[in-house]
């Protein structure tokens, strides 16, 4: 059995009714629409946000989940869904998960309007069914991952990121999304606040975990679907990258910059800098400090009694930092 089998097995029934629901979420009388919609349900990916949510609210209520917490599920699912229609658009990324993107298949306009109908879809969801605290959560993810994105954008103009900022950005990025899973699976079934605090608290150091490990995938050869180098080619600040810019000499730094800034579609040149960044301990450093935040992550669940829900969500943390892609 692989891993996301293992970790999905004390959730199966849920994830199962989850897929039914989060389909039924996005139905529309609008023809076209349905038929985008049923595009991105079948190629759908690891599903990891829900899963997070499912497996927080059983370890939490001792096994048991309720239409709040599928609703939940369904509203993380459905952000998601519409971020990633968005970045597509914005990177002018032709695929995803091995698939055209919907901004391929049907244009970039019809993607921005299906990326809009998902979002007003999610909040709806909330708004109906009187779930505001569930909202408050959601929205706040919503308005970090787009502060994230821009002051990832403003910052890779001057190349002049520290390793606090680059923190900044992953967190509103990246561990956002991943924080309002964990806390929305334990709001849906606890009113705890320092419960539901601690589980936010532990989603987003999975986050910051997981987006250094995506950063470190830029250094190898492994088959991950995303070429090797492609960060520095596109000029992404990345920490085995800002490691080494803050800790090599002058000179170094200004060939490093050099390098980012004007040969970065020189790929014998990218390979230089992959190779300098190795070198000088930019990988190492970047691996310890993901391990750092894997640490205190596992650390929040020592708080929690022993579950299959509590084994799965370990499981899911160390899954973060070991996968391959």
């Amino acid at each position: 059995m692989n891993i996301t089998s293992q970790i999905k097995q004390p959730i199966f029934r849920e994830m199962e009714l989850f897929e039914k629901k989060f389909y039924e979420s996005m139905s529309s009388q609008v023809a076209l629409l349905n038929r985008i919609t049923y595009y991105i349900v079948n190629r759908k990916g690891k599903q990891m946000r829900p899963m997070f949510v499912f497996l927080t609210a059983k370890m939490i209520s001792g096994g048991t989940v309720d239409e709040r917490t599928y609703r939940g599920a369904c509203v993380i699912e459905l952000i998601h869904t519409a971020t990633l229609v968005h970045d597509d658009v914005v990177d002018d990324s032709n695929r995803r998960r091995g698939f055209f993107s919907i901004n391929a298949l049907w244009k970039n306009k019809i993607a921005v309007l299906v990326g809009d109908y998902l979002l007003s879809k999610g909040l709806l969801l909330s708004i109906d069914h009187g779930d505001f605290d569930l909202l408050r959560i959601i929205s706040v993810a919503v308005r970090e991952m787009s502060e994230g994105e821009l002051l990832q954008i403003e910052k890779a103009r001057r190349l002049d990121i520290t390793e606090e900022v680059y923190y900044e950005i992953i967190r509103k990025k990246t561990a956002t999304l991943i924080a309002a899973c964990c806390a929305l699976g334990a709001r849906s079934v606890s009113d705890n606040e320092v419960v539901v605090e601690q589980m936010r608290k532990f989603g987003e150091l999975i986050g910051m975990a997981f987006q250094i490990k995506d950063d470190l995938f830029d250094y190898t050869e492994e088959a991950i679907g995303k070429p090797t180098g492609i960060d520095i080619k596109e000029q992404k600040m990345t920490l085995p990258l800002i490691h080494v810019l803050n800790t090599c000499t002058t000179k170094e730094k200004s060939w490093l910059i050099n390098s980012i800034k004007n040969h970065n579609k020189d790929k014998k040149r990218v390979k230089e800098v992959i190779a300098f960044v190795i070198s000088n301990g930019g990988l190492s450093y970047a691996e310890q400090k993901m391990i750092d935040f894997q640490q205190e992550a596992l650390a929040i669940l020592e708080n929690f009694p022993t579950s299959d829900y509590k084994s799965a969500l370990i499981l899911m943390v160390n899954y973060v930092i070991e996968r391959k892609k």
